[in-house]
């Protein structure tokens, strides 16, 4: 067998964390076979487009501050709530090719209710702060994170440490824009798995 073929082979066989790169999910923290441990804080947003232009420079200096007294910080934004922006393109590209007014009216309706339950969902963002754990030894992790929690509270942002289900509801928003499932297997096919009694 080639190895080409071989690895072909190889990549099909692969768990769904290996594909992804991912070792483990702990409690606390998602381990990677390339980045390391990453502990991710959840950071609830806040509604800029009522604050007053001097709340929102007081918020960029509380960011400002909590950036400066921890480098190791790294940010990432993603979407908290499903997009239709794909599902409404390919509809208003079947209606500029549709020739039987019936079906074309039925691709407007379609459209419209998309757009129904975007503005019901008004789609969100979710803020977060990721620290990749290098060389910590276990006994002083907590306490670091400890630290980072609370100069991010003390700058008055409403943060929590995610835990193993919020990592894992991440991956599947991240992956796969999935944002309805409220509970997500560690293992595929585990919900099927009954324990004997």
């Amino acid at each position: 067998m080639s190895k080409k073929a071989e690895k072909k082979e190889a990549r099909q066989r692969a768990s769904t964390r290996q594909l992804i790169g991912v070792k483990a999910v702990t409690d606390y923290s998602l381990v990677s076979y390339v980045h390391g441990e990453l502990v991710y804080f959840i950071i609830k947003p806040s509604n800029i487009s009522v604050l007053s232009q001097a709340s929102v420079g007081a918020k960029i200096y509380a960011l400002m501050t909590v950036l400066k007294g921890v480098a190791e910080i790294e940010m990432l934004c993603l979407n908290s709530r499903e997009s239709f922006e794909d599902n409404k393109r390919f509809l208003r590209a079947r209606m500029e090719k549709e020739n039987n007014p019936v079906v074309h009216r039925l691709l407007e309706k379609d459209q419209t209710h998309l757009d129904r339950i975007q503005v019901q969902m008004a789609t969100a963002r979710e803020f977060l702060i990721i620290i990749r754990l290098k060389d910590e030894k276990e006994s002083e992790v907590f306490p670091y994170l400890a630290r980072i929690e609370k100069s991010l509270k003390e700058q008055g942002f409403s943060v929590k440490r995610a835990d193993h289900e919020d990592i894992k509801r991440i991956l599947a928003v991240y992956y796969e824009q999935n944002v309805t499932t409220e509970r997500f297997e560690d293992f595929d096919g585990e919900r099927w798995i009954i324990p004997e009694d």
